[in-house]
């Protein structure tokens, strides 16, 4: 009983990276319908700038990980208006497509720059330190993670329901040509999405990066956060996080109890299962259109 407890902890902990990914996917998604396939490279080039600023440059981490936020939404800000804005009449493979290029790319910047042996981010916390909770022991970067992520779900949960620009987005999403008229500026509102999404993928790498950290390290998880995404529905919130925690403790369950070796696999069968029975995803409602 107690190790089953003792796994269920730790997906819920691995899952918090899963839904930040997935929380940054379903963001863009919800106000361009673009899938954005480059959302980890974005986060890796961040995370290993950061990395060079630390260990190079010897620049105090309190300074280095803001600067790196604002680096991840600038990013976000030029990639949207120089690559996406720029397409012609693209439809959404097209779009898929030239995410999968951007992300080749950042992909390749990084090897090239950096090399590909695993290096060690220089963080502020060990992710061997542990805390006990009674016979339960939760490593002190697992719970910062946790902490963080709940916080940033918060706040963006109350940016997106309160405040003028989130509106704004809500409404981009449902119809950019009425929100035109009505005097959004629908192609800010999309930069702005890719922004916010740049910098929830950051925090997600940065708190990714001391237990493992080279050129290939959010592939995985920018997988886990897609297959959370896509479980929860894409345009839900709330689904996306969801999803993440389901996808991390029955990972975590498996690779414990069935074998390790096809811990990964799990996630996409649930996607398949789940797709199956409700194609939208377990949140979100499933339109039909009629021609």
């Amino acid at each position: 009983m107690l190790e089953f407890l003792q796994m269920i902890v730790s997906g819920i902990a691995v899952g918090s990276s899963y839904a930040l990914m997935g929380l940054a996917m379903v963001i863009i998604y919800k106000t361009s319908e673009v899938v954005n396939f480059a959302q980890g490279e974005m986060a890796l080039l961040s995370v290993f700038l950061t990395y060079m600023a630390l260990e190079y440059y010897q620049i105090p981490f309190y300074i280095t990980f803001p600067l790196a936020l604002v680096f991840a939404m600038l990013l976000g800000f030029f990639l949207e208006f120089a690559v996406l804005r720029r397409a012609k009449d693209p439809n959404v493979l097209g779009m898929i497509i030239i995410t999968i290029g951007l992300e080749m790319i950042l992909m390749g910047f990084v090897s090239w720059k950096f090399g590909a042996d695993p290096k060690t981010m220089p963080f502020p916390l060990s992710p061997y330190d542990s805390i006990a909770m009674g016979d339960i022991f939760v490593s002190t970067l697992e719970m910062l993670t946790f902490v963080v992520a709940l916080t940033l779900m918060a706040v963006i949960f109350l940016f997106l329901k309160y405040s003028k620009l989130g509106v704004a987005m809500k409404a981009t999403q449902q119809n950019s040509v009425a929100a035109r008229l009505m005097g959004i500026r629908t192609n800010r509102i999309l930069m702005l999405t890719w922004g916010m999404s740049g910098v929830i993928g950051c925090v997600a790498g940065l708190f990714i990066a001391p237990t493992t950290m080279q050129p290939y390290m959010m592939w995985d998880p920018m997988l886990k956060g897609f297959a959370s995404a896509v479980m929860g529905g894409m345009t839900s919130l709330p689904g996306s996080i969801f999803g993440a925690y389901i996808i991390g403790v029955v990972e975590n369950l498996f690779g414990g109890y069935v074998s390790i070796e096809f811990k990964s696999v799990v996630a996409f069968a649930i996607i398949v299962i789940v797709l199956c029975l409700k194609p939208s995803g377990l949140f979100a409602r499933h339109y039909v259109k009629k021609v």
